[in-house]
């Protein structure tokens, strides 16, 4: 993972790509009104420029393998475009062939799904079912306490959320590598024992290491504190209040206790509903869902992250240079091209799917369409 989102940066202004099979090859994506509580908008009324937006099938031509399955956009709370594709897909691994995807069409998000276990967490927290974010990580997990020492005793959730919880993860191998450790994690009957049994390799909470380990604590201690399953509570306290009403979020690996890393998979339009969700500080529709500021606090910059980004609560935090003016975004990330980007000083959101699992453009091609087409289209400064 931490190569390829190396690969974001260096390679982003390179590639040259034909779009997977587009639904309306000549239209720009109206928004279909479905009943899920979006309200819509043509561009011209949320201050883009429909001509700039439009010109997204002229920049995907340039890459016959893109493989975009969705490209949401949003702006002041209101839904402008959604562009859909067929193209082969996969879920969790699984091949599902071509998928002809549209409104009510799910996706997988991957890593995404570490981004809404943060809004989660918030709920969790705001309910006092989730530890104190400065307590001790091993004091919730009591059966592994023959793992303690007084240098792994001081991780805390705040450092497992900002993936600084200083112990040793590899996993950039690759899968059939026995030293890759998410395939560790996944295998093991104990997923938590292995996690915290590995050796610190830097003290916690001063330096970012990307692990799906850290991730995978969080989503045990929310089930632990909650009583639910991931799934069951995102689905009373987040998906239900926002009219999500079709996801699936598996358990997976042996030991079926693993998901709220990355098994998550939504609708894309339902995934820019998360964006917006943040964009206006937890509140959907005039209902306030998320204790207030936690979205602010999950977005502001914790920790230096891998390159040139920044790191908060399991989101991204990264800038664009467009037309002269510098704007800052952050982001969900999942393998093979996810992105959920949410640029609040245009109160925009944007949502991409892809089907590019270990592909070269997973990290050019979601670059590259908010770089050219979505940022560029909006009109007006940045506030």
């Amino acid at each position: 993972m931490a190569r390829l989102l190396m690969s974001v940066v260096v390679l982003a202004t390179l590639a040259l790509a034909v779009p997977s099979r587009a639904r309306d090859e000549k239209g720009c994506g109206t928004p279909a009104d479905i009943g899920d509580g979006w309200s819509l908008a043509t561009p011209g009324e949320t201050g883009i420029d429909a001509a700039r937006l439009c010109d997204l099938d002229g920049l995907l031509a340039q890459w016959p393998d893109a493989n975009v399955h969705a490209v949401i956009v949003a702006r002041h709370g209101k839904l402008v475009m959604e562009r859909y594709y067929a193209g082969a897909d996969e879920r969790w691994g699984a091949k599902l062939g071509v998928v002809q995807f549209g409104p009510e069409v799910k996706h997988d998000l991957r890593s995404i799904s570490k981004s809404v276990t943060s809004l989660l967490i918030g709920i969790a927290l705001a309910e006092g079912r989730f530890p104190a974010l400065e307590s001790p990580v091993l004091d919730f997990f009591p059966e592994h306490a023959d793992l303690r020492t007084p240098e792994k005793d001081r991780i805390t959730f705040a450092d497992l959320l900002t993936m600084s919880s200083g112990l040793q993860w590899d996993e950039d191998r690759s899968y059939d590598d026995p030293r890759n450790d998410e395939m560790g994690m996944l295998t093991s009957g104990d997923p938590f024992r292995y996690i915290l049994a590995k050796p610190l390799a830097a003290s916690p909470g001063t330096t970012y290491l990307y692990s799906n380990g850290d991730a995978s604590l969080l989503g045990a201690a929310l089930v632990r504190g909650t009583g639910h399953t991931w799934s069951d509570y995102a689905r009373d306290k987040l998906f239900t209040p926002l009219g999500i009403v079709d996801f699936d979020w598996d358990a997976v690996g042996r030991s079926r206790k693993l998901g709220p890393y990355g098994s998550l998979r939504l609708r894309p339009r339902d995934v820019a509903k998360l964006g917006q969700f943040v964009l206006a500080d937890g509140v959907w529709n005039g209902r306030h869902i998320l204790p207030t500021g936690w979205a602010a606090q999950s977005i502001a910059p914790r920790l230096n992250g891998e390159g040139l980004f920044f790191y908060g609560y399991q989101w991204w935090l990264g800038r664009s240079f467009v037309d002269g003016r510098e704007l800052r975004w952050a982001a969900g990330f999942g393998v093979g091209g996810q992105r959920l980007f949410v640029v609040p000083s245009l109160e925009l959101v944007v949502s991409l799917s892809l089907g590019q699992y270990g592909g070269r453009l997973q990290g050019i091609v979601p670059t590259a369409i908010l770089n050219k087409i979505v940022l560029p289209s909006v009109k007006g400064e940045p506030r």
